[in-house]
């Protein structure tokens, strides 16, 4: 497992597996351990050297002495040194959800330093997105036919309209996958121990996200974007993918049918294939 220090001289840690050319890959959460990416569906298999990294305070990296550095922005500084450990002059990028925020940020400060990037069922406060209750219900009506889906759907509009308790949050967790099944529980239940969540409170803290400034920057990258959208995913709708798409000067957007929140766990053979084709 290979390590590699922050600027502020931080520990952090990476995952790699896999030949080929590298890609870097930014967890969400936000502030979750890389390990729930598993093999990310079989792209190491594919040909891909995927490096996953542990964001500071999560999985195998130290955690911050400051813990204002965890808040999204101030991480971009971190990714930068990962690139310049593993000594790429460019890089692909993948981020998951808000994972995919921190590879935006990052993109936006170095556009020169990616070459391609792929955003995965992503959040899209950095380029001023916004998910609306209605976007969410809409999508998650989508399940109606599901066993699970009454209790689901309650708790969601509890959530929506600020509302909810503990076990709202729980109940929920059906709509989080394309499938509700084992896999899909296990997935979910290791979850709450990958988490940091004193980190995860900082990540999206006042001053993370300036979408103006973002924008702008994202004007610059001369590379090209991917954004994988999921048929069923109530966290980033498809059409909020899309409209994000609309701050990335070449990009294009895939909607993986039947898939959720984690597109790899639900259909790996077509994550895999969007991504492989994609890449190249």
């Amino acid at each position: 497992m290979p390590t590699f220090r922050a600027p502020d001289g931080t520990v952090l840690a990476c995952h790699v597996s896999g030949d080929g050319l590298p890609l870097i890959c930014l967890p969400g959460g936000p502030m979750r351990a890389s390990a729930y990416f598993g093999d990310l569906g079989g792209l190491a298999a594919a040909g891909h050297r995927v490096v996953g990294l542990d964001l500071r305070g999560t999985g195998a990296s130290a955690a911050a002495t400051d813990p204002a550095s965890y808040r999204c922005d101030r991480l971009v500084d971190d990714v930068e040194a990962l690139r310049l450990h593993l000594g790429l002059d460019r890089m692909r990028l993948l981020g998951h959800s808000a994972g995919a925020e921190l590879a935006t940020l990052y993109t936006a400060r170095y556009p020169k330093r990616v070459s391609d990037l792929v955003l995965v069922t992503p959040g899209s406060q950095a380029v001023g997105g916004r998910v609306t209750a209605e976007d969410r219900l809409e999508i998650a009506r989508l399940r109606r036919e599901e066993e699970w889906f009454p209790a689901a759907f309650e708790a969601l509009q509890a959530i929506t309209e600020n509302r909810a308790t503990d076990a709202d949050w729980e109940a929920v967790a059906p709509f989080t996958h394309g499938r509700w099944d084992a896999a899909a529980r296990a997935h979910r239940a290791a979850g709450a121990d990958q988490r940091n969540r004193e980190a995860a409170a900082v990540y999206d803290a006042e001053g993370a996200f300036t979408p103006v400034v973002t924008r702008e920057a994202l004007t610059a990258f001369e590379g090209r974007t991917l954004l994988l959208a999921a048929e069923f995913d109530v966290a980033a709708p498809p059409r909020t993918v899309a409209a994000a798409a609309e701050a990335f000067p070449h990009a294009e957007t895939v909607v993986l049918p039947g898939a959720g929140h984690f597109p790899w766990h639900d259909d790996p053979e077509e994550f895999v294939r969007a991504v492989t084709g994609f890449l190249g």
